[in-house]
C-alpha cells in the first residue's frame, strides 16, 4: 500500500470562507495536514489572517504561495469571478486546487449587466468556456480539482442517499431548497462578479445534492452516471417589485443590481426522473436548507437548516450574546432551531477530510470536476430557459464524466 503524502495547504483569500475552512482543516484525521499560509489581495489583510491563526507564513502575493514547493494544495476562498484565472495558474504550477461554489459563471466586461447587454445564450457558451478553461488546466497538470460544495458532504444528505439505496427503490423525484432573507456580500448582488443571484449561489447546493444522488444510483444500478437531460426555469427580482418597494419597513436585504433574488428550476435527468430546485434571498426566518428525495420505496426528508436537534427559546432578542443560533436568521427572540454543531450539519468536516485524503492518496474526491460543470451547464441552461420560456436540452452541453 502505498503511503499518504503530507498535504501542505496554502490559502488564497482572507475573508469568511477562509475562516471557515481554517476551522474545519484542523478537524482533519488520518492525514498530516499542515496549513502553511495565506494570500489575498491585500497583504495587510493576509497578514492580519495569518497573525490571527498562527501561520507560517503571509505570502506577498499569490504567485508567491504557488512558489512555494511545499504547498500542494491551494484553497480558493475568493469571489466567483476569480476562480477559473487562479485554477489555471495552479494547474500551472502542479497545484490540486479546491474551489468554492459555484465553479465559475459568466462576468461580462467588468462592467454592470445592466440593461441585458448580454444574451443568455451567449452566458452559457462563456460560462462552460471557463469551466473548460478550469478543467483542461488540472487535467493537463495531473492535478486533482476538489470542488467545494458542502451540501454533498452533509450528513443529513449521505444518510438519505444512504437510505434510498439500501431500499433498492428508484429516486424518483428530488425537491431541494436553500433560501434567506438576502447576502449579506455586495459582490453577490452584482452579476460582473458573481455570475448570477440567488438561482447560481445558492441553487448551486440543493441542485449539487440532487446531481449526487442521481450520480450514485446510476453507478449503483447501471454501472455509470445519470445525467442531466434538461431544464425549465423561472427568476425574479423581487426587491424591484412595486409592493415591495411600497413597504416601509423591511427586512430583507435590497441593494440588488442585475440579478435575481429568486429562483426556480425543474431539471429532468436522462432517466425521465426530475429534480426540482428552489432559491432565494427574499425569505424571512433565518436560512432554510431543505430535500427531500421521494423514490419508488421511501420518501426522505434531510433538514440541514432548520432542524429541531436544539430547540431553544428566548424572550427578546440579544439574550444569547454571541453564541451562533442560526445562519441570516433576523431575530434570536422567540423560538430557535438551532445546531449543536452548525458545521457538522453542513458538511464541511467531512467536506475538508476528503479533500485531504483525495490529495494524500492521489485520488478523485467525491465532490469533484464533474459535479462543479454540471452545476454551471443546468444553471445556465436555466437562465437561457428563463429568458427564452422554453426548456433547454443539456445534453449537448454536458463533458463526459
Amino acid at each position: 500500500m502505498t503511503a499518504r503524502r503530507p498535504v501542505v495547504v496554502g490559502i488564497v483569500g482572507a475573508g469568511f470562507a477562509a475562516n471557515l475552512h481554517l476551522e474545519n482543516y484542523h478537524l482533519v484525521h488520518g492525514v498530516d495536514v499542515r496549513v502553511k499560509g495565506v494570500a489575498a489581495l491585500r497583504p495587510e489583510r493576509s497578514q492580519a489572517f495569518a497573525a490571527q491563526h498562527g501561520l507560517e507564513r503571509a505570502y506577498p502575493t499569490v504567485d508567491d504561495l504557488l512558489a512555494d514547493p511545499e504547498i500542494n494544495l491551494v484553497d480558493l476562498c475568493v469571489p466567483n469571478h476569480q476562480h477559473v484565472p487562479l485554477i489555471v495558474r495552479c494547474g500551472e504550477a502542479g497545484k490540486a486546487v479546491a474551489c468554492e461554489k459555484p465553479l465559475t459563471g459568466f462576468y461580462g466586461d467588468g462592467e454592470p449587466l445592466v440593461g441585458n447587454r448580454f444574451g443568455r445564450a451567449d452566458m452559457l457558451a462563456g460560462a462552460l468556456a471557463g469551466a473548460d478553461r478550469a478543467l483542461d488546466a488540472v487535467e493537463r497538470a495531473r492535478v486533482r480539482l476538489l470542488y467545494a460544495e458542502n451540501w454533498v458532504y452533509s450528513p443529513n444528505i449521505r444518510k438519505a442517499a444512504r437510505l434510498v439505496a439500501r431500499t433498492g427503490g428508484a429516486i424518483l423525484r428530488i425537491v431541494g431548497e436553500e433560501s434567506h432573507s438576502g447576502t449579506h456580500s455586495d459582490y453577490a448582488r452584482q452579476w460582473r462578479y458573481s455570475g448570477g443571484g440567488s438561482l447560481i449561489n445558492k441553487g448551486c447546493h440543493p441542485l449539487g445534492a440532487a446531481l449526487y444522488l442521481k450520480y450514485e444510483e446510476g453507478r449503483r444500478q447501471w454501472g455509470q452516471p445519470i445525467r442531466p437531460l434538461r431544464v425549465v426555469a423561472t427568476v425574479a427580482r423581487l426587491t424591484k417589485t412595486r409592493g415591495f418597494l411600497a413597504d416601509a419597513e423591511k427586512f430583507i436585504r435590497e441593494g440588488w443590481e442585475d440579478c435575481e433574488d429568486w429562483g426556480s428550476l425543474l431539471l429532468t435527468f436522462d432517466d425521465d426522473t426530475v429534480a426540482q430546485i428552489t432559491a432565494a434571498d427574499v425569505t424571512l426566518g433565518g436560512i432554510q436548507n431543505v430535500f427531500s428525495v421521494y423514490s419508488s420505496r421511501a420518501v426522505v426528508h434531510a433538514n440541514n437548516v432548520p432542524n429541531t436537534s436544539v430547540v431553544a427559546y428566548a424572550p427578546r432578542d440579544g439574550l444569547y450574546g454571541g453564541e451562533s443560533i442560526r445562519e441570516k436568521v433576523e431575530t434570536t427572540a422567540g423560538w430557535q432551531f438551532t445546531s449543536g454543531d452548525e458545521h457538522w450539519m453542513n458538511g464541511f468536516p467531512a467536506e475538508l477530510q476528503d479533500f485531504c485524503e483525495a490529495v494524500a492518496d492521489d485520488r478523485e474526491p467525491v465532490s469533484g470536476a464533474t459535479l462543479a460543470r454540471d452545476v454551471v451547464a443546468v444553471c445556465y441552461g436555466a437562465y437561457l430557459s428563463a429568458e427564452q420560456g422554453r426548456a433547454v436540452d443539456l445534453g449537448p452541453l454536458l463533458r463526459e464524466a
